[in-house]
């Protein structure tokens, strides 16, 4: 009895595992294929046990030659867009740019570095894994992403 149960339990699991990426594929269906000059991105999150006590930050932005000084960010908006028919949504940056950033000055002779500048709007989103997360960037442009969990212990506020 107990290597039917074991054996039941592993066909089970192995079932769920093979039905996952068809799940995702399916998924993806609804969102349509990139513009031209656009880049469909796509990030499927991990199972979580309570998924309400996490959001996601996605991060759009590109590597540019800047000082090290000053503090940059590109100007544009992540906007989000219903997928019609559908229930669900999916994001959308049109244009990314100019870029702007502080007015420190500094050694005309500084060398300049490389680093990852970012769309000046961040916003969290729901954390859902059943669903992918599916933006449209234009080319070149780069999406990253930040897992955000909340304590499961929450406070008082006193009355004012």
């Amino acid at each position: 009895m107990k290597r039917l149960t074991t054996a039941l339990m592993l066909s089970l699991a192995s079932l769920v595992l093979a039905l996952f990426p068809a799940q995702a594929a399916d998924n993806l269906k609804a969102f349509p294929p990139a513009d031209k000059g656009m880049v469909r991105y796509v990030l499927q999150l991990p199972k979580q046990p309570d998924e309400s006590n996490f959001k996601v930050e996605l991060i759009v932005g590109k590597m540019v030659e800047v000082d090290t000084v000053n503090h940059y960010f590109f100007t544009g908006q992540i906007e989000e867009n219903p997928l019609q028919g559908w229930g669900f949504s999916y994001y959308q940056v049109t244009k990314l740019g100019p870029m702007a950033g502080t007015l420190m000055a500094i050694n005309p002779d500084t060398p300049k570095v490389k680093r990852f500048i970012t769309l000046g709007e961040a916003g969290l989103n729901r954390y859902n894994s059943q669903l992918p997360l599916v933006i449209y960037v234009p080319e070149g442009v780069e999406v990253k992403y930040r897992i955000w969990s909340a304590g499961s212990k929450t406070k008082e506020v006193e009355r004012g």
